[in-house]
């Protein structure tokens, strides 16, 4: 269900009503039919590209690959994540790549020994000034009314100019902070593993509990209670299982193991992004506006504040896929490529899930998306094919992706 069907049942009181298990599963059946596929598509796609890779190479689902996988699809999911702010509204951001950059040089700038901006202190920096990026283009864009394609283009050269006048002839920064490095190389202890899971299930278990139960007592279409427990259980397991994954030794000369700290940045941006899009009036206004922006202007949404407000999410989003960048190489140098960033961003939101038509997305998707993008980078890096060979695997997806939500499109009703 999307977030304006569930405000119009709440406003009207209506929608259908289900008895048990057989009668939730044949309306969910009737939608799906009616083009509202939800993540089905990109699920199935993840799971088929991982059954085929791991067919041509066993070294695919190993543990350690897998967790490799994950740390590999941090950069991707936070740029996915990001543009997903900006097409849900009909626009497009072609700059997420290089304003990522920005906030990695002003992190690595700040953070050096010389300067000797404490860790968090120059996180901060980093988000803030990336956040001024996505204000600044989001004020051209809605008060002078100039083309968001034509606006984040100039900002991807611009920043881009930026960053090589910033980095000048030594061509790079080094991080040296254990913090800042620790991002994607630190690891969970396995028990802390255990206990943040466990954290999680249950928080997720309580959520999805009060809100089920109150569409129910509201009248509202919801799963009954027994498929409610189900997903609970389900969610359980894939938690059970993803910790014994990344407790499992990977390590080659030395022990490595547990759960991977960048995982829980991406899972923690997410759980936020969601929550905003899903649980708060933003959200409501941002589905409103790229659904129909003419009608959203007469209900009284201010278009040009939620408009701005989106390229500004959008941008400190990517500032922290640009910490998490930099955290990775241990440095920020001119050979950020942010041109191939951006499609890929743009790439993963789509094939996650997110329309490019405006109105209907999720944060959820951006990170399945970004799966997708590295697991095909990662099976056929395994396989020994070139970077030409990956684009144009990604580019296939990528068109499979968009006329999947072409087609969904068309099924849906006006």
């Amino acid at each position: 269900m999307t977030a304006r069907e569930d405000v119009a049942e709440q406003a009207t009181g209506s929608g259908p009503q289900v008895g048990g298990v057989g009668d939730y599963l044949s309306l969910v059946w009737s939608r799906v039919k009616g083009g509202e596929t939800g993540v089905l598509p990109v699920v199935g796609g993840l799971l088929l590209v991982s059954i085929l890779f791991q067919s041509l190479d066993g070294h695919f689902l190993t543990a350690g690959n897998l967790v490799n996988l994950l740390v590999q699809a941090a950069v991707f999911a936070l740029l996915a994540m990001a543009e997903v702010f900006v097409l849900l509204l009909g626009e497009i951001d072609l700059s997420v790549g290089f304003v990522a950059g920005i906030g990695a040089v002003v992190l690595a700038w700040l953070s050096q020994p010389q300067v000797g901006w404490p860790w968090w202190a120059a996180i901060g920096a980093a988000l803030l000034a990336t956040a001024a990026i996505g204000l600044l283009q989001g004020t051209l864009i809605t008060r002078i009314g100039l083309p968001s394609f034509v606006v984040t283009l100039a900002g991807l050269l611009f920043w881009q100019g930026v960053m090589l006048f910033v980095l000048g002839n030594g061509g790079s920064i080094q991080i040296q902070d254990p913090v800042l490095t620790g991002i994607s190389s630190g690891t969970l202890s396995r028990l802390w593993g255990w206990v943040v899971m466990l954290v999680a299930v249950a928080g997720f278990a309580a959520v999805t509990w009060r809100r089920d139960a109150r569409r129910r007592d509201s009248g509202l279409v919801a799963p009954p209670a027994a498929l409610t427990g189900a997903k609970v259980g389900a969610t359980l397991l894939a938690g059970i299982g993803l910790v014994l994954l990344v407790n499992a030794d990977r390590g080659v000369l030395a022990p490595v193991f547990g759960l991977p700290w960048v995982v829980l940045v991406v899972v923690g941006v997410l759980v936020v992004w969601a929550y905003l899009l899903g649980r708060r009036r933003f959200g409501l206004y941002v589905y409103a506006v790229g659904g129909n922006a003419e009608a959203a202007r007469r209900a009284g949404v201010n278009l040009a504040r939620i408009r701005t407000a989106g390229f500004v999410l959008s941008a400190l989003t990517a500032g922290i896929g640009g910490i998490v960048y930099a955290s990775r190489l241990r440095s920020i140098s001119t050979s950020l490529d942010g041109g191939t960033l951006v499609l890929y961003a743009v790439a993963g939101a789509v094939i996650g899930g997110t329309s490019l038509f405006g109105g209907r997305g999720k944060a959820l998707h951006g990170v399945l998306g970004g799966l997708v993008i590295a697991a095909i980078d990662n099976g056929m890096g395994l396989l020994g094919f070139s970077a030409a060979a990956k684009y144009v695997v990604t580019a296939v997806v990528l068109l499979v992706a968009v006329t999947i939500d072409a087609v969904a499109r068309r099924r849906r009703p006006a």
